[in-house]
This record gives structure tokens, C-alpha cells and sequence, in this order.
């Protein structure tokens, strides 16, 4: 099994304990995301220090105030790294007030950019900005891998997906109220499905009282594949041809 998307800097306890609770639990691989300067670093030195650890190099919208030339050029930096799969997460949010809308902007617009000269896949946070995210990737990221982080649109699924982006589901897709998400985990094309953690929040339903990790991406795994009538051995061998397809580890 693969964690897409995870925030080891965040997570507790420590990483060499996340990572060897991950691999336990059958996680061969897994993506840590950075939302800045800092946090980029910390993912890089994950990914160095453990096999099964690759890295996200992005600005977080909630975290794009004042996003200007130097931040650019130190993702551009950081990017180069080996260890550096994918670019972002980036996007847009404009359900919280962290960072205004024209920096936001500003820090996507670059990231895709960025995305495009480096050849990676581009990772998407978006929340209460659906059109305008939508509307920013098809007109900038044409030709990109896109990946729909903690896909959140169920009611925008098809044309997603008519786009060729990647859909990732989070913990959430287990929620009981979360109906609208599981059917679209259901419909997702099979090459287009990722799973991940979102680590450490959005933990999965069945261990819903515990801070989440990577590990716990089994449990919105076995959901998924239940949802899709289907072993999860099956889903196991296709989130991973998909990721190593898509990250090219």
C-alpha cells in the first residue's frame, strides 16, 4: 500500500516510529508534503533518512502571505533535490482568512510553473474555491499531472476526471455523513485513484480517536476497495502501479 499524502513534520512521535509503524502495517511508500520553506526541508531530510519516505516541495495557500520572488526561488532550489517527487501542495482556500486571496494566487500561479519546468506532478489543496481552482487548472496546467488532494468535489468528479487529473481520497471518504465522497470513491476510474492519509488529521472512521499517521492509510484502503466491490489485495496492486507511475519511485 501507498500514503500519498502525509505530513510527517506534523505527525507524532517521532519519524522513525511513524515510518516503521507505516512499513508494519504494509505501506511501501509514502509522500511527505511540505507547506513552506521550513517544513519543505524537514520533508527532504525524511525522505533522505528513509527509504520508503519521498517528498512535496510547495507553499500551502493558508500559508502564501507575502509569497515574493525569494520564496520562489527556494522551492526552485529545493525542487532540484533527488528526493523531491512532486510540487506542492498549492491551491487555493478561502475558508479560512490565513493569507489573501491576490498572494494565494500569486504562490499558485508560480507552483504550476514551477510543476511545468520541473516536470512533476502538481498537488492541489483546494477548499470553498472549487470554481476558481478549477478554473486556474484548466487554464494554466494544461499537460500536467494534477493531483486532487483529499478530494473534497464529489459533485465536480466527472469533469475532474474528464481533465485527467489524479483523485486522491483522505480519511473523510470513511466519514458516515461523507456519502456523496464514497460514491464518487466508487467511480473514480481505476488509473486515476490514489489514497492517502493527510496525516495527522483526517483520521480514518474505525480509528477515528486517535491522532492519524501513515499506517492508518490501510483503513481508508480497505474502505475504498469495499466501495469498489473489490479484494484489497486488488486495490493494493493498483494504488501502487498508479503512484509509481505518477512519482516514478
Amino acid at each position: 500500500m501507498i500514503d500519498s499524502h502525509t505530513h510527517l513534520h506534523v505527525c507524532k512521535p517521532d519519524d522513525s516510529e511513524l515510518v516503521a509503524g507505516a512499513v508494519d502495517a504494509g505501506v511501501t511508500r509514502m509522500l511527505t508534503v511540505g507547506t513552506n520553506g521550513t517544513t519543505c526541508r524537514a520533508a527532504l531530510q525524511a525522505a533522505e533518512r528513509f527509504a520508503e519516505v519521498f517528498a512535496a516541495i510547495g507553499h500551502h495557500p493558508n500559508e502564501a502571505a507575502g509569497f515574493d520572488d525569494g520564496h520562489l526561488a527556494e522551492l526552485q532550489a529545493l525542487a532540484q533535490h533527488p528526493r523531491c517527487v512532486a510540487i506542492g501542495e498549492t491551491g487555493l482556500d478561502h475558508f479560512r482568512d490565513y493569507a489573501p486571496r491576490e498572494d494565494q494566487l500569486r504562490a499558485f500561479h508560480a507552483q504550476i510553473e514551477l510543476a511545468r519546468a520541473t516536470g512533476k506532478p502538481l498537488v492541489i489543496h483546494t477548499r470553498a474555491a472549487d470554481d476558481e481552482t478549477i478554473a486556474t487548472l484548466r487554464e494554466q496546467a494544461r499537460g500536467l499531472d494534477v493531483i486532487l488532494h483529499c478530494f473534497s468535489m464529489p459533485d465536480r468528479l466527472d469533469e475532474c476526471v474528464e481533465q485527467g487529473w489524479w483523485i486522491s481520497f483522505a480519511g473523510n471518504v470513511t466519514y458516515p455523513k461523507a456519502a456523496e465522497l464514497a460514491d464518487a470513491a466508487q467511480r473514480v476510474p481505476a488509473e486515476r485513484l490514489l489514497v492517502e492519509t493527510d496525516a495527522p488529521y483526517l483520521t480514518p472512521q474505525l480509528v477515528r480517536k486517535q491522532r492519524n499517521e501513515p499506517a492508518f492509510v490501510v483503513h481508508t484502503a480497505r474502505f475504498v476497495a469495499r466501495r469498489r466491490g473489490i479484494e484489497y489485495e486488488q486495490l493494493e496492486q493498483l494504488v501502487e502501479r498508479n503512484a509509481a507511475a505518477l512519482f516514478g519511485w
